[in-house]
């Protein structure tokens, strides 16, 4: 009976489980990050210093998705303790951009990559956005030789259109290009979702 009654359970469970199996799972995708790719990529490999309590900036990337996602959570790495980092993702599609997410995390330790997760924000294949940063903290990125990068920058599925920044401390969207340099260090953990 008992030999009888755990066969019965095995057979049930099997059967759950190939009927919760289905060919149009499709594929699975990893989270992937973007930063470590643009740097390289770009040439951006020598820091050249970090700067704590300089004037306040908002600066990041413009970038386009190559394909649809989500962006999962947000990285920054900063020279010091910031407990009210604001970081904004933007949509640059439309005439002037557009908030679409502002977050405000609390980096709790320097020098130290952090991570933070965010309600996920599905992003569009080949539209522009945006991230951005306001802080007087920053590490400043060169390349070899202070010479100027070409844009774009493909690091995976993510397409780096520019880098951008404005003073102040108000959430403004950066109007000022530059390409002899990049200037902080926020990003994003993104996922493939089709």
């Amino acid at each position: 009976m008992k030999n009888h009654f755990t066969k019965t359970i095995v057979a049930i469970v099997i059967t759950i489980t190939l009927s919760s199996c289905s060919k149009d799972d499709g594929p699975s995708y990893n989270e992937e990050n973007f930063m470590a790719g643009f740097l390289t990529n770009s040439g951006f490999s020598d820091v050249t210093d970090a700067t704590t309590n300089g004037g306040s900036y908002e600066f990041g990337t413009e970038f386009t998705p190559l394909v649809k996602g989500k962006i999962t959570s947000l990285k920054v790495k900063l020279p010091a303790i910031n407990n009210a980092l604001r970081v904004t993702i933007w949509d640059k599609s439309t005439p002037t951009a557009t908030v679409i997410r502002s977050e405000t995390v609390n980096v709790s330790a320097a020098d130290t990559e952090q991570g933070f997760d965010i309600a996920d924000l599905e992003l569009t294949a080949n539209k522009q956005y945006a991230i951005t940063m306001n802080s007087d903290d920053w590490y400043n990125h060169r390349r070899t030789g202070n010479t100027n990068a070409t844009y774009p920058v493909t690091s995976g599925n993510i397409r780096i259109d520019s880098y951008k920044w404005i003073g102040g401390t108000t959430q403004t969207y950066p109007t000022n290009i530059a390409l002899s340099y990049y200037a902080g260090d926020v990003s994003f953990n993104f996922l493939q979702i089709d």
